[in-house]
């Protein structure tokens, strides 16, 4: 096994990574501050009717492929055509007839002019060969005051050849990424047509006639293999698992490899497919091999989980019902309360304690990225109020630090700490001998997350689960933990089918006219380990897109598009 360094501060090791930002928070923090939800075509159509329109004539939008020097570009600076992959730059010219508040009170006038500010923004529509691909909706903090009061003329940076910290860069990204615009724009010439109008979100959205459109071919030719052979990789000898003789259909992994080495899928490093126990495929990318040690980020929250089942099962710890009353002094702390002291354990596992910490939000006090600079973690959580109002039912919210208390209560309450806890209960079993962790400022493992790990231990672990605890004839891990951990303790929506457990999402997935209800662990970055309830399958992926927002979105669909297809739909 190897060993990270002890972590006392974010200017040495949480300097050097993307600290965790998850998913199912689901975009960049600045994503999330310039941009509403995403909406579909339909939800803005029908939104739209019996709506009070701006009457106004459109104006032209152009576009420019060189960062001009001055403001309003150039006659000669405006292009008509430009190559998706080799341009590098791209922005959007528009002028209009008023500012944007005279816009929103056309669709307004009972309100006044802070309400409406407060309230709307500008919409973009990008559309592609005639086919709306994504609308947004600009948050209405995007832009300044005075600019919506005076502006007329706006110069609108979109693609650049390094990340920039403005709204429309983010717009581009969502277009492409998470919005269709990579799929939409395959290879041949395209028309990309750009909208603007004003929206303001009121008892229902109200939205503008177009204020501005203009059109931009769009060149998109075959992207080059960046490295590597589109072939299915062959899978060595390994003394890890059995080698699967079950075939798999080589065509669409060909088709997903290549997207991958493409880059149409980024930052993927390794894919890991055990059926039946046994290993069926194995797969790595950019300069990833079997050996690599790869960050998993919030994957290691499930480990967490594992840790304290077993624990539980030792006797070291009642059971999850405890409270942290039952493991601190509470009343030392700040913000006491008894509705802090009736916190279980439970709730800490299943994400619902009712503090006021979601990492989702940027202004929580006890976001992740408030703690990380903190020399103690645990003070930092128990400190913590509980959130207002308080409502007798438990709802779920993303709260790294309850994780780190309740790596502390491991920590404290196991023979010889959680380190060598974990290397006995749980990686000797499983013959996991190479891993590394990170530590909190006071030397503990990091039980948020950012253990390393090989793929095809990452593996092992989902296929704990899989077994229901049993590995090789022992009984690793309750059975009964297993059920729980996987089980919906806390519903997250109910329209889409996605719960969590113990430290593990849960979710259905449909392919095709098929559904699959599947328990996972998830990770910054993209990082998953997939347990199929009604399936003899474990698959994992590995992947380093760090707080990119469309990195969970990509894995989904090389899962649903690609690898279950190749491996049930073949003849």
């Amino acid at each position: 096994m190897t060993y990270g360094k002890k972590v006392h501060k974010r200017g040495s090791f949480y300097s050097t990574r993307l600290l965790h930002a998850k998913y199912h928070t689901f975009v960049l923090i600045w994503g999330v501050l310039w941009a509403t939800p995403l909406l579909t075509y339909s939800q803005v159509r029908s939104a739209q009717l019996a709506t009070k329109h701006a009457n106004t004539t459109v104006d032209q939008i152009r576009f420019t492929a060189t960062k001009t020097s001055h403001d309003t570009p150039m006659i000669s600076d405006y292009i008509t055509s430009w190559n998706l992959y080799n341009d590098s730059y791209l922005a959007a010219h528009f002028e209009l007839d008023h500012p944007l508040t005279h816009y929103l009170s056309l669709l307004d006038a009972d309100t006044g002019e802070k309400e409406r500010l407060a309230k709307g923004n500008f919409q973009f529509t990008f559309l592609v060969d005639d086919q709306v691909v994504y609308e947004e909706n600009l948050h209405p903090g995007a832009g300044t005051i005075e600019d919506k009061k005076t502006k007329l003329s706006y110069n609108i940076p979109m693609v650049t050849s390094k990340p920039i910290d403005f709204w429309g860069w983010f717009m581009w990204l969502k277009f492409m990424k998470m919005g269709g615009g990579r799929d939409a724009l395959n290879v041949g010439t395209h028309t990309l047509t750009l909208q603007l109008r004003a929206y303001l979100d009121a008892d229902r959205l109200l939205l503008s006639d177009v204020l501005a459109s203009g059109d931009l071919t769009i060149q998109v030719a075959e992207r080059p293999i960046v490295k590597g052979t589109i072939a299915v990789q062959d899978i060595a000898p390994t003394s890890d698992w059995e080698i699967s003789k079950d075939v798999i259909d080589h065509n669409t992994i060909e088709t997903l490899n290549k997207k991958i080495l493409q880059n149409r899928f980024e930052h993927i490093n390794g894919i890991v497919v055990i059926k039946d126990d046994k290993l069926l495929l194995e797969e790595y990318f950019n300069g990833a091999t079997r050996d690599s040690l790869h960050d998993t980020r919030s994957v290691g929250k499930s480990f967490t989980s594992a840790l304290l089942g077993m624990a539980i099962a030792d006797g070291y710890i009642l059971d999850e019902r405890t409270t942290l009353n039952d493991y601190y002094p509470l009343e030392t702390f700040l913000n006491y309360s008894k509705e802090k002291a009736q916190v279980t354990l439970h709730d800490l596992l299943s994400m619902s304690s009712g503090f006021e910490g979601d990492d989702t939000q940027p202004n929580s006090r006890g976001n992740e990225e408030n703690m990380y600079p903190t020399s103690n973690w645990v003070k930092f959580a128990l400190d913590l109020p509980m959130a207002q109002p308080k409502s007798d039912t438990k709802s779920f919210s993303y709260f790294t630090a309850g994780v780190i208390l309740l790596g502390d209560i491991i920590n404290t309450k196991v023979p010889n700490g959680l380190i060598a806890y974990a290397d006995k209960k749980l990686f000797s079993p499983l013959d996991i001998r190479s891993y590394r962790w990170q530590y909190t400022p006071k030397g503990v493992g990091n039980t948020a997350g950012s253990i390393q790990l090989r793929a095809l231990d990452l593996a092992k672990f989902g296929q704990l689960y899989k077994n229901d605890g049993l590995w090789e004839g022992s009984q690793i891990l309750p059975k009964s933990w297993v059920t729980k951990s996987l089980s919906t303790q806390v519903s997250i929506s109910k329209a889409k089918q996605e719960g969590y457990g113990y430290l593990f999402w849960n979710k259905t997935l449909t392919v095709g006219d098929r559904s699959y209800e599947v328990s996972y662990s998830s990770g910054n970055g993209g990082n998953k380990i997939f347990i199929f309830k009604e399936l003899a399958l474990v698959v994992v992926i590995t992947a380093s897109a760090y707080n990119l927002p469309y990195a969970h979105k990509d894995v989904e669909i090389m899962l649903t598009h690609y690898i279950l297809p190749a491996i049930f739909d073949h003849s």
